[in-house]
């Protein structure tokens, strides 16, 4: 029998999270409309099947009101207890400025309020600008809301190695970061897997599936134009796979990870999520959701149903080799948003 990766993982001792995670940033625009209802429901429908854990932000525009419209669904539909299963992780993603108290208090508030809950789950904080040292004040803001029991538990969004270091050292406890780790991009495992190996942090991975391009649909297709990519998902990690080594080099990834599907009787797909998630301290894979619109939970759950063995990891490793360093041309986790 494989060695299968749990569908739960133990963030927490209080926060035993789903390992694939319904990622919002869709429903914020350009990557096509949504109908609100029709949303609630299949929000609804991802959670009886098992899918019981959102990540969203302040600004995926109307996710936190679909959260907090869920849970009244959710609630309405199964009963209150039904909610003990369900965990919702917003982001604050701040202008760089001053940050004083009652400007973390009234975001964290706000998200409340938009969520329907007294208490945030995780709050994962993003920073746009290291040179403005106020995020660390932001911080202990949010640790203070913390203790004040307004956020359970508090994490990153797209911080690098370096600066994660600088929060620990300033006595701020984390849980994770979510940052961008795929087949593709594997630059976590330059830097970040070891400093969070040694200091216990998990990671939370997004763009795994690089917007659905490392799916069966791309096997085979001649190189798409930027007006055939649909989204906003699909044009950002066209221009990855470009800096990584270009489209003939992907068709070649993309046929060993067929022939390695084949091998396992799964999708593109599932290989590409299974890679990351048996990578040291991913803690889940993020897979984005149209909600309303496509619907892939039930290829996602087979991802469990199969493990990648060292042959896997060496055909992988043997097309990786052939790519361009992305630490040299891009930086650490998170550097794409600040270079």
């Amino acid at each position: 029998m494989p060695n299968l990766t749990p569908t739960t993982y133990p963030l927490t001792d209080d926060l035993p999270i789903k390992r694939i995670i319904n990622g919002m940033w869709q429903v914020s625009g350009a990557h096509g409309k949504i109908d609100p209802a029709a949303a609630i429901e299949t929000m609804l429908a991802y959670h009886e099947d098992g899918f019981t854990t959102w990540d969203l932000a302040d600004h995926y525009g109307p996710a936190e009101d679909f959260i907090g419209q869920f849970r009244a669904a959710l609630r309405q539909k199964h009963g209150t207890d039904a909610l003990t299963d369900s965990y919702a992780f917003t982001k604050w993603v701040p202008r760089a400025g001053a940050m004083p108290y009652h400007k973390a208090a009234a975001a964290i508030e706000l998200s409340c309020r938009r969520m329907d809950v007294s208490t945030l789950d995780m709050l994962q904080f993003h920073w746009w600008d290291y040179d403005n040292p106020a995020y660390l004040d932001a911080l202990k803001h949010l640790s203070d809301l913390q203790a004040e029991g307004k956020i359970a538990h508090l994490a990153l969004t797209n911080f690098d190695t370096e600066h994660t270091a600088k929060i620990l050292e300033a006595g701020i406890e984390l849980v994770s970061n979510q940052v961008q780790y795929s087949i593709i991009d594997r630059r976590p495992q330059a830097y970040m897997t070891p400093y969070y190996t040694e200091k216990g942090l998990s990671l939370l991975t997004y763009g795994t599936l690089a917007g659905g391009l490392l799916t069966d649909r791309y096997l085979n297709q001649p190189e798409p134009t930027t007006a055939q990519l649909k989204t906003v998902s699909l044009r950002k990690y066209k221009n990855m796979i470009d800096v990584w080594g270009g489209w003939q080099l992907f068709q070649q990834l993309l046929h060993t990870l067929r022939h390695i599907a084949d091998k396992h009787h799964v999708s593109i797909a599932n290989v590409a999520v299974r890679y990351v998630l048996q990578q040291p301290q991913v803690a889940a894979v993020i897979a984005g959701v149209r909600l309303g619109i496509s619907d892939n939970r039930h290829d996602n759950a087979r991802v469990f149903d199969f493990a990648l063995d060292s042959d896997d990891f060496d055909a992988i490793d043997a097309i990786s080799a052939q790519s361009r360093d992305l630490i040299q041309r891009i930086g650490d986790c998170g550097d794409e948003y600040r270079n």
